[in-house]
């Protein structure tokens, strides 16, 4: 046994592009002294993810180079890796990405969000190609939210290269009348959660996805073992870090690694 703590922020919906650092900040403290070696972000947790009804600014260069550096900072304060939910302005567009950044406060780079929602298409513009990043033993991949829901395809590549987990920050908040779960994965439940133990088990690696803290959300933060089996979730609605210990030896990728027939673009 190989055992990797990680933990996934399922923080707030930030009030302000500035409160999303300091929330980051404080999270990453948190993961360094419960003694985590990584953590997650939701989807654009900084500066917050540009959804109807929510009063996020414009994009701006220069606040998120700024934000940036804050959080790589307080990384190499607390020694802990990150995968922080954010934005990025390119010639193209605007982009939902993931920043990597190392233990020391380096920037390891970004995954872009490859497939794009289609409610997304007025103010994001979707990405192109994958990366599997390291920090110490782990391997790991990133799927951000619709992809890795509805693309099987992109937890797979990561895992057919040797990532022991996928992590998968999304943005999920409950729509008027919409059902409120209790439980993780409840028939009841909409499809999100069991595609979660289908990328997990149909790939042999672990699956942590990562959502807001809100009331009456849809899904929640969890992680998923290599068997699809679930290893623990933070409840519903309930603000705070989700703390989890995944076994690095049981995530062989056996069943990605035996499928041949598709890859991502």
């Amino acid at each position: 046994m190989s055992d990797f703590r990680i933990a996934l922020g399922n923080l707030r919906f930030p009030s302000t592009p500035e409160e999303s650092v300091t929330l980051a900040e404080q999270a990453i403290a948190q993961a360094g002294e419960e003694g985590a070696a990584i953590v997650c972000f939701p989807e654009c947790f900084v500066p917050g993810y540009r959804a109807a009804g929510k009063n996020v600014p414009p994009p701006d260069d220069g606040f998120l180079e700024r934000a940036w550096s804050a959080v790589a900072a307080a990384a190499a304060r607390a020694n802990v890796a990150v995968i922080l939910g954010t934005e990025r302005l390119t010639a193209t567009g605007l982009l939902i990405s993931a920043l990597v950044i190392h233990p020391d406060g380096s920037i390891a780079g970004f995954q872009d969000k490859v497939q794009i929602d289609p409610s997304e298409e007025s103010t994001y513009t979707a990405g192109s190609g994958r990366r599997v990043f390291e920090t110490g033993p782990l391997k790991f991949g990133i799927a951000i939210c619709h992809e890795g829901w509805r693309y099987p395809e992109t937890v797979r590549w990561a895992a057919r290269r040797g990532a022991h987990v996928v992590f998968h920050p999304h943005f999920h908040e409950a729509e008027p009348g919409g059902y409120r779960p209790t439980k993780f994965a409840d028939p009841a439940n909409t499809f999100h959660e069991k595609a979660a133990l289908c990328r997990a088990a149909e790939n042999t690696c672990y699956f942590a996805m990562v959502n807001v803290a809100s009331e009456g959300s849809p899904t929640t933060s969890a992680v998923v073992r290599p068997d699809g089996t679930l290893l623990c979730y933070q409840p519903y609605g309930k603000e705070g870090l989700l703390v989890a210990d995944i076994d690095l030896d049981a995530a062989t990728g056996l069943l990605a690694s035996r499928c041949k027939t598709c890859e991502p673009a």
